[in-house]
C-alpha cells in the first residue's frame, strides 16, 4: 500500500479539538485550506506534548533570531469543522523550522499497524505555520487539553462525575 501525504503549505486553519464528553473525548488535529479538510486522531498526551514543544521551538527561534515576528493571529475558538472523517491515527509527530520558508513544519505520521511491513511508511499530514499561527495553535491546544476532567489535588488522577477513589486516601471517596 502506498503512502498518502496530506500537505498544507500554507494552511489556513490548523487546530486541535475534541469530540465527546470529558473522560470520553477523542482528540483530533484538523487542517483546512479552502474546501479541503484533513482530520487525524491522536492521544491527549500527544496534543499536550506537541503544544509544549511548539512553544519551546518558538522561544528558541526568537532567542537565536529576534527578527522572527510573532504576528498574532485571531483567537480561534470555533469547533472542529463537520463532518469529521478520521484519515488516520497519529503515531509519530515531528516538529521543525523550515529556514527557506520561515515557517514551522508539523508532521504527523500514521501509527503503524502490527501486520504491516517494517519498511513501509504510514500516511503523513504535513502542515506549515507562521510562528504567530503556531503560537495560537499551541495556546488553543493547551486550553483544549485543560478543558477535560479536573484532577484530584492529592493523586492527580482525573475525577469522574460519579466520584473518585483516591489511592492516596486508601480507597476512600473524596
Amino acid at each position: 500500500m502506498s503512502r498518502v501525504t496530506y500537505i498544507y503549505d500554507p494552511v489556513e486553519r490548523f487546530v486541535a479539538g475534541t469530540v465527546g464528553q470529558p473522560g470520553e473525548r477523542t482528540f483530533f488535529l484538523q487542517a483546512r485550506t479552502g474546501n479541503r479538510i484533513t482530520s487525524v486522531s491522536l492521544e491527549k498526551a500527544q496534543v499536550a506534548a506537541l503544544a509544549q514543544r511548539v512553544e519551546m521551538l518558538i522561544r528558541d527561534l526568537r532567542r537565536t533570531n529576534p527578527s522572527i515576528a510573532l504576528i498574532p493571529t485571531s483567537r480561534d475558538e470555533s469547533p472542529l469543522e463537520q463532518p469529521i472523517f478520521e484519515e488516520f491515527r497519529v503515531g509519530v509527530i515531528s516538529l521543525s523550522w523550515d529556514e527557506s520558508k520561515s515557517l514551522i513544519c508539523i508532521e504527523c505520521e500514521a501509527a503503524g499497524d502490527e501486520s504491516e511491513q517494517v519498511d513501509e511508511e504510514g500516511d503523513l499530514l504535513q502542515v506549515y505555520l507562521t510562528p504567530g499561527a503556531a503560537s495560537a495553535f499551541a495556546n488553543r491546544s493547551l486550553m483544549v487539553v485543560d478543558a477535560g476532567r479536573t484532577q484530584c489535588p492529592f493523586c492527580e488522577i482525573p475525577i469522574d462525575p460519579q466520584g473518585h477513589l483516591c489511592p492516596r486516601a486508601n480507597g476512600y471517596r473524596r
